[in-house]
């Protein structure tokens, strides 16, 4: 879709330009389940199984890495990708297989790069979701993954907002 188109590149962006393609996205949600205005947007959203474009950004950034680890191509993306290999034998490398190296950065805008950015969203993701063994699985499973940490992040929020409201 238009809204995905070189989304990556948004990695890392300020959040007033990630917002406004979330309010885009938000009234889109709107406009194709003919909901009000009032309507919260995540639970459009879900009910939608579309992702919020922050997540849209990291599912991304996960697919391409995962396909330039996977296949080795595109060559000079997977040339930027290297395994972790820890300097002493720990037991946390043994739990947690398949970690990548994240390059030292000095400035806020190389952690942007792919060569940073990519091995961070790598490493944040679940063992077994790392490991699937076939691209379609990947991103079944990253989805499900991304989707339930957003439904539990909105559950939060919305606690929390109820907390607050509570209080006063």
């Amino acid at each position: 879709s238009c809204l995905d188109y070189a989304n990556s590149v948004l990695y890392g962006a300020a959040k007033s330009t990630v917002s406004k393609l979330q309010r885009i996205q938000n009234t889109l949600s709107r406009i194709v389940l003919r909901a009000d205005r009032q309507s919260h947007s995540s639970s459009l959203l879900h009910q939608l199984h579309w992702l919020p474009v922050q997540s849209r950004i990291h599912f991304k950034l996960a697919t391409i890495t995962y396909k330039a680890l996977s296949t080795s191509s595109p060559q000079y993306l997977a040339s930027l990708l290297h395994h972790y290999q820890p300097t002493r034998s720990l037991r946390s490398s043994s739990q947690n297989p398949n970690l990548l190296d994240v390059p030292p950065h000095h400035i806020n805008f190389g952690s942007r790069s792919f060569r940073c950015a990519a091995p961070s969203i790598w490493n944040a993701i679940p063992v077994q979701v790392r490991s699937s063994s076939s691209l379609d699985l990947f991103k079944h499973n990253l989805k499900t993954s991304v989707i339930l940490q957003f439904n539990c992040d909105c559950f939060r929020a919305s606690d929390s907002s109820k907390k607050t409201t509570l209080a006063r």
